[in-house]
């Protein structure tokens, strides 16, 4: 088996230097003052200028260097974030975080350290095509200086890597501007009726790209919001009680319940 080495100088494996209080993240350090605008869109606008007066800074995402927004952006899939973190902690333990080092390790190992993440022997080979990919086009220079269309176009031609995980590994490890599409973004757009949650996810990517403003961080940060909106509120069962952002028919829905004898 031939020999990997990683790029010399890859800003990929370059440990972040923010933090926050559940550890350090990769993407925009965030202004000292909210966004004066989020979206060209009024409504959209206004629900992510509440979810940020509700949430706060996200701090996304959680990685400590670039090239661990792309293994997790593999790993998340069909599984939920804690287990995630299970699966980083066992590579982080094995040295393993950056592409050559995911290349050279005996199967065995791989597969017992991704194994709390689930799927781990399809994720094995996903991680492996991603770290080969990665190296051959030039790591993480290339993906933030090539031209975006026909990058992420190459990179859905990789093994394992639908839009959801390219869309992340480009906004958040190559900060470009591309929106993530996932549940929790169809499902708080559908229940604010501003999409349909069905809607094909390039449809709904080109929505949110002519809408959101043309900052990186913007892009970044509404997809954490989306993202913490789901964990706490917008689950399949709506919680709108404590949303920051509950709709106006989800609040007359809660006035009514809690007056009713």
């Amino acid at each position: 088996m031939a020999a990997h080495r990683d790029l010399p100088g890859d800003p990929g494996l370059v440990p972040s230097p923010r933090s926050s209080p559940r550890g350090p993240f990769v993407g925009t350090p965030h202004p000292a003052r909210a966004p004066r605008r989020w979206a060209r869109d009024p409504a959209l606008e206004r629900l992510l200028r509440e979810l940020h007066r509700g949430f706060g800074w996200q701090c996304w995402w959680p990685a400590a260097t670039p090239f661990e927004v792309i293994v997790g952006a593999i790993l998340t899939q069909n599984t939920a974030w804690t287990n995630v973190e299970k699966a980083l902690a066992n590579l982080r333990a094995l040295h393993a975080l950056s592409p050559a080092r995911l290349l050279e390790l005996e199967d065995a190992a791989l597969l017992t350290a991704l194994r709390p993440s689930g799927y781990f022997n399809a994720k094995a080979r996903k991680l492996r095509e991603i770290s080969s990919w990665y190296l051959e086009v030039g790591g993480l220079r290339a993906l933030r200086e090539r031209q975006l269309n026909p990058l992420r176009e190459e990179l859905l031609g990789v093994w394992g890597v639908g839009p959801e995980t390219a869309d992340s590994i480009l906004c958040y490890a190559a900060g470009r501007r591309t929106a993530v599409v996932d549940a929790y973004t169809r499902r708080v757009l559908s229940r604010h009726e501003l999409a349909d949650a069905n809607a094909p996810y390039e449809e709904l990517r080109s929505w949110l790209g002519e809408r959101l403003c043309d900052s990186q961080f913007v892009f970044e940060e509404f997809h954490a919001l989306f993202v913490r909106a789901g964990y706490d509120n917008c689950k399949p069962s709506a919680s709108c009680a404590t949303c920051p952002a509950a709709t106006e028919l989800a609040l007359h829905r809660r006035d009514i319940s809690s007056n009713t004898p």
